[in-house]
């Protein structure tokens, strides 16, 4: 679904696909450019999912459609996927993204984050970026994080770390839950999205990371998604009637 979407969006919208972010292979971002670009406007940056290790940018065009026709740029956003990319690499190059989309395209007004899964994970590190060493502030309004993971610990003994590899010291240092910042942007709204069909430990770590984000003082609310699984909850963005893709 997610690939011919991908493919329906790049067919019909003004793109610029591939699009070079950094010297590496895998950092290329495509921009689905809105139907009727005014002055300024708004940009949806997609961070996809696969548990770090597979999809890629090419699946992640499909939420397009509905959000160019009302004047909001799409940009999905490639990253090195493991074996090859490390979490701590991962993670710095979402940042690089942003810095560059701010620096490269000024007509970008207000950036919304959209992370599915580990996407949402890499989104949500965004959020705890200190900005100073990149010496930008990319102008993120808000993050939609859809069925994420917030803390990496519980992985470190299943299956899904073969690939990544990671020590415990790599994954508190790459868990969200661990560094919410106080004191957010004020502007920054953030919406934690888990669906009915989620696991358990899914929905547990998106109340959690949520109920952390509040303490902190982030304006955020948590939406549990009804009568979606961890996959249609995101595949349906490419439904203009999708109570997701309204919000």
């Amino acid at each position: 679904l997610t690939p011919a979407g991908t493919e329906r969006a790049r067919a019909s919208a003004q793109t610029s696909l591939h699009v070079p972010y950094g010297d590496g292979d895998g950092e290329k971002l495509d921009i689905y450019f809105p139907s009727e670009p005014a002055e300024t406007f708004p940009a949806l940056v997609y961070i996809h999912g696969g548990y770090w290790q597979c999809m890629s940018k090419d699946d992640s065009g499909f939420a397009a459609p509905p959000l160019v026709s009302q004047g909001v740029a799409v940009v999905a956003v490639g990253y090195d996927i493991a074996p090859k990319g490390h979490m701590d690499a991962m993670v710095l190059q979402v940042r690089r993204s942003l810095v560059f989309l701010a620096e490269r395209y000024p007509r970008i007004r207000g950036i919304y984050l959209c992370g599915h899964s580990a996407g949402a994970h890499l989104a949500a590190m965004v959020l705890s970026t200190d900005w100073t060493e990149f010496h930008v502030v990319p102008d993120i309004k808000g993050a939609v994080l859809v069925s994420g993971l917030y803390d990496l610990e519980p992985l470190l003994h299943t299956y899904v770390n073969d690939a990544l590899n990671m020590s415990r010291d790599v994954a508190q240092r790459n868990s969200p839950m661990r560094h919410v910042t106080a004191a957010a942007p004020a502007a920054c709204q953030v919406l934690v999205a888990v669906a009915q069909h989620d696991s358990p430990e899914f929905r547990r770590q998106s109340q959690e990371y949520s109920q952390a984000l509040r303490a902190a003082g982030w304006s955020v609310s948590l939406l549990d998604l009804a009568g979606v699984d961890h996959f249609d909850v995101i595949e349906r963005l490419s439904e203009d009637s999708y109570v997701l893709t309204q919000v």
